[in-house]
């Protein structure tokens, strides 16, 4: 099963070059301002701090997510949305044969959602953990996601 957030995330950049044209806005009004003689107050600048947090929130949840469950191996890959047209950034990718899926868990907090999967190491003792973001991921493919998970892990293992 191969499932990604393409669609849902075509709204990001467009959110980003809102929040640019507000914090700029902002930026030219307290500089009118200061040439008006005017107390700068905290309230001025307010408006830019707000813009900035949301700015950075998008920034954390605007992420592509892929995952392909075709063929021996599970692929999950998040990617920055932004310039991803034409370059990979902030990149986090797994690829790691069926076999080793120990378990996986997801995480729904409102406007936030992640995938934390576990995976079996012979390295070292416990698990290796991974998180993605699945924010932009749709509620039905968020489900098709954890029955394609739930279907590794219940195949019964080959012995060799």
């Amino acid at each position: 099963m191969k499932l990604n957030n393409k669609n849902e995330i075509k709204i990001i950049p467009p959110i980003y070059i809102v929040l640019v044209a507000v914090f700029l806005t902002n930026i030219f009004v307290n500089v009118e301002l200061i040439g008006r003689d005017e107390p700068i107050k905290f309230s001025h600048f307010l408006p830019n701090i707000i813009t900035l947090l949301i700015f950075f929130f998008v920034h954390k949840i605007g992420v592509s997510f892929d995952f392909d469950s075709d063929g021996e191996t599970l692929i999950f890959k998040n990617n920055g949305v932004f310039f991803s047209k034409f370059m990979e950034y902030r990149v986090k990718k797994a690829e790691f044969p069926k076999r080793k899926l120990a378990k996986y868990k997801f995480n729904n907090y409102g406007i936030y959602s992640s995938i934390t999967i576990y995976i079996k190491s012979r390295r070292r003792k416990g698990f290796k953990k991974y998180t993605f973001n699945t924010t932009f991921l749709s509620r039905k493919k968020k489900s098709g996601l954890v029955a394609s998970l739930q279907n590794v892990l219940d195949k019964p293992k080959a012995v060799a």
